[in-house]
């Protein structure tokens, strides 16, 4: 395409940040024939979804983001085609496990009458909650993957999602009978980092639940880092550029018809300084952070030994023991308090990618639930493996080196991620419908041609580039109004 043959072609972009949602909204206002350039202050792009050798030489752990039920099923990335730039993804047999201490644990499968069928009595439960949102996914994804406070274009799928996402995980669990379903739920909806008895957090365990059964949990071939290495080949392809190690502090050093920043809503307010309007400052500076990640990546010799047989197969572990357990646990993470058992997710990217291990080692990816700011790291670090071998007895003798990468560091690694909150934003109820303001337009900061599509910004956290993707679409009105 010739930039300069288009209507726009004359326009210019600048984005802040080269995570999922700022190469989305890169891509999409490129392929309109915007000149378009990033800007990325760390040294490598990807935000979230970087990829790099942690623990042994070539080893491929993702730093972050590891597995993507929102990525496979995204409009943003289905319409960017980024299978034509090189984004595979790959599939685990087992798309989820969650182990009790029985020996048992609640499984998904992309085939959701044979997670029915694993879970016996409650399979026909599991069945009814699930399937009517499986049957209605693309509408369902279209409304949940993007502004909330918006006219449906499909009111009964979201009718539906919305009946089931509207009560507390807790309370929607109520409709199985066994631990193994409740925990595969209730370890679904802990996604939000919420605690479980509120309203809203269901959404999580029905969104996610359901992608699992419709795209499954895959992975990116090569790391995480494989899907932002796409959406760069795609932006090259239409003329944008990248420049990474570049410090933005304030709206003058980005000059450009329009500006979309991946920002957290407290490096907004610094950056766009005196312009923000008053009300939008106000809004900005209420945004509320939630708890935080403990990561902990694991060169492993061998396999995890878990009791479970079908855990030995999935590429996503939910670790953390029956619902209550759960729920108490992100309770107390909630009220600033480190669990003794936290819940902890665990990634065996490995199964369906052999790409990321060497050296007969194998890399495993895992993180704590934890509050927000700095903590005993070393008590995280030993709870984490204290969970792990509680359902793979003779774990500790499996680990050849480790990683840690606590909530100061998270932060660090990415300056959205305060306190260590990698969904950039609390999930409480009002968050989720009002993101990061009450707006029909959560991109826009109220001043011409700036906008803000981080996580901070609906539809919250996810490798989905949705955020980035709207914003764009607002930019683009701008700039043709503005033509």
């Amino acid at each position: 395409m010739n930039a300069m043959s288009t209507p726009l072609g004359t326009r210019t972009a600048v984005v802040v940040g080269s995570g999922p949602n700022g190469l989305t909204a890169a891509v999409r206002l490129a392929r309109s024939g915007v000149r378009v350039r990033v800007v990325e202050l760390a040294e490598r792009i990807g935000g979230g979804t970087r990829t790099s050798e942690l623990t042994e030489p070539g080893l491929l752990h993702d730093d972050c983001a590891a597995f993507h039920p929102t990525g496979v099923v995204s409009p943003a990335f289905l319409d960017l085609r980024l299978k034509e730039f090189g984004l595979r993804w790959q599939w685990p047999e087992v798309q989820l496990a969650h182990p009790l201490d029985d020996g048992t644990a609640g499984v998904l499968y992309r085939d959701i009458d044979r997670t029915a069928a694993d879970l016996g009595v409650d399979g026909d439960a599991w069945k009814r909650l699930m399937g009517p949102v499986v049957r209605r996914f693309p509408g369902v994804v279209e409304g949940v993957l993007g502004p909330v406070l918006r006219v449906p274009r499909h009111p009964v799928a979201m009718g539906v999602f919305g009946l089931r996402a509207a009560l507390p995980a807790t309370v929607l669990a109520r409709t199985f009978k066994t631990q193994q379903a409740k925990a595969l739920f209730g370890g679904i909806a802990a996604h939000s980092f919420d605690r479980l008895d509120r309203p809203l957090t269901s959404a999580v365990g029905v969104m996610l639940g359901a992608a699992g059964h419709v795209g499954g949990w895959p992975v990116a071939h090569g790391g995480s880092r494989a899907i932002t290495d796409a959406l760069a080949e795609a932006l090259r392809s239409y003329g944008g550029t990248i420049e990474t190690g570049v410090r933005v502090k304030r709206l003058r050093d980005i000059p450009a018809d329009v500006r979309v920043m991946t920002l957290s809503t407290r490096a907004a307010i610094d950056v766009i300084g005196d312009a923000l309007p008053d009300g939008v400052r106000r809004a900005y500076r209420r945004f509320r952070y939630g708890p935080g990640a403990h990561k902990v990546e694991f060169a492993i010799r061998g396999d995890v030994p878990w009791t479970n047989d079908e855990c030995r197969r999935a590429g996503t572990l939910h670790i953390g023991g029956r619902l209550d357990e759960v729920a108490a646990a992100e309770a107390q993470i909630n009220r600033g308090v480190l669990p003794e058992r936290p819940f902890v997710l665990v990634g065996q990217q490995y199964l369906a990618d052999p790409s990321r291990s060497a050296g007969g080692l194998n890399p495993l990816w895992s993180y704590a639930h934890v509050p927000s700011g700095p903590g005993d790291e070393q008590a995280a670090t030993e709870r984490l493996i204290a969970q792990i071998e509680r359902f793979a007895p003779g774990f500790r003798d499996r680990i050849v080196s480790m990683h840690v990468r606590g909530t100061t560091a998270m932060e660090a690694y990415n300056p959205n991620y305060i306190g260590g909150d990698i969904g950039v934003g609390a999930n409480t109820a009002r968050q989720v419908i009002v993101r990061p303001r009450l707006t029909p337009h959560p991109y826009a900061t109220g001043v011409p041609g700036v906008y803000l599509c981080s996580s901070a910004a609906s539809p919250a956290a996810g490798v989905h580039g949705m955020g980035g993707y709207f914003a764009a679409a607002e930019a683009l009105r701008y700039l043709v109004n503005a033509t």
